[in-house]
């Protein structure tokens, strides 16, 4: 069997690292090769899965531990999609809170899997406005543990691709890329709206052809590190809907919009909120990734008496607060002809990072 070409995009909770996923898929199958996605997680009932999963396309599920602590998971993944899929391409999204991945994920894998994977430049996708706010000394509105990650996420990228750029005026965005090649000059500067597909088939070009991946190593302190992603609650639920016949954008845009006030109101630094609702071949997808006007609503679910919803949550804020707070809204959304029924849902802060490889050199490959 040839080898398949992964392509890792890491970056912060919010950066846009699914969409970008979904929009480079459909691109580099109309070009006519094979790909394969993997998502990552603390837990399952992942809403990134269930919205790749509608794409005509394979997708894995590493869960219950970030890349980095399940690399046996990693492997195995990428191996599946390699067989079921007769994948060209993976794409692999690592959890969006990891950092440390140069020395824990890329060397390892170009050392084990020399000849089965050819892994491409790692790329960190960015928030402007989150970015411009690091750059400026500022937290981003995190925690400053968790802005540490984000910073170091941006110091070992190979690539940081600022996403998002249909929202920022062409000037400013020619200041932030200027401003960030300063702060990170061994890192390749590049640009990308997944919604205008503006600069995706530059960024594709560049990681489908070269090998020179996890060019440097980081000094990561594990101590805040683990402290960083232990300030966020997580919680994911899957859950049934059913009672009498609902428009579920609107019941979806309410249940949103109702979590992010009351966030707000706590002062709570949100990582992401994000939903996807259906019923059948319909769905819906919301994404909150700050304060209210970063909410953000995509297709539709229609009308019915039944709905499917997944929801994600990362929260500055104990798992158990971010429990509560989701099943009180929830109460107040539905009425006394719409009930719930909770499938799964499960709450926790992570663990300490463990990693299963953290090599202190460089893997030399060759093009």
């Amino acid at each position: 069997m040839k080898a398949t070409r992964l392509i890792l995009v890491g970056g912060f909770l919010g950066a846009g690292k699914t969409t970008l996923l979904w929009e480079a898929a459909h691109r580099i199958m109309n070009g006519g090769q094979r790909i394969g996605l993997i998502t990552n997680d603390q837990a399952p009932d992942l809403v990134d899965t269930a919205i790749l999963s509608r794409n005509e396309v394979k997708v894995a599920e590493v869960n219950g531990s970030c890349f980095c602590c399940n690399f046996s998971g990693l492997i195995a993944a990428t191996q599946k999609l390699r067989k079921e899929a007769e994948a060209d391409i993976i794409i692999a999204e690592p959890v969006g809170s990891c950092t440390d991945l140069s020395a824990t994920i890329v060397q390892p894998l170009k050392e084990n899997l020399r000849g089965e994977l050819l892994v491409s430049p790692l790329t960190v996708l960015v928030d402007p406005d989150r970015l411009s706010d690091i750059l400026n000394g500022g937290n981003a509105c995190l925690h400053p543990s968790a802005a540490y990650i984000f910073r170091k996420q941006l110091e070992e990228s190979d690539i940081i691709l600022i996403s998002k750029t249909d929202l920022v005026s062409a000037d400013e965005l020619t200041l932030l890329k200027e401003k960030t090649q300063l702060h990170f000059p061994d890192s390749e500067v590049m640009t990308l709206s997944s919604v205008s597909g503006e600069g995706l088939d530059e960024w594709l070009k560049k990681v489908q052809n070269s090998v020179n991946a996890g060019k440097r190593l980081v000094e990561v302190d594990y101590d805040v590190y683990a402290e960083g992603e232990a300030v966020l609650g997580w919680l994911n639920s899957n859950i049934e809907l059913s009672g009498e016949p609902t428009d579920w954008d609107s019941f979806a845009r309410k249940l949103l919009q109702d979590l992010s006030q009351q966030f707000d109101r706590l002062k709570a630094s949100v990582g992401h909120v994000k939903l996807i609702i259906e019923t059948g071949d319909n769905y819906m997808t919301g994404n909150l990734t700050g304060q209210g006007e970063t909410l953000n609503f995509r297709g539709s679910a229609g009308a019915s008496a039944k709905a499917r919803l997944t929801l994600n949550a990362r929260v500055e804020m104990s798992p158990e607060k971010l429990e509560q707070i989701i099943r009180k809204t929830l109460d107040s959304c539905t009425t006394r002809n719409l009930e719930f029924n909770i499938i799964s849902l499960r709450s926790l802060s992570p663990g300490r990072p463990t990693p299963t490889f953290r090599y202190d050199h460089v893997v030399p490959v060759f093009d």
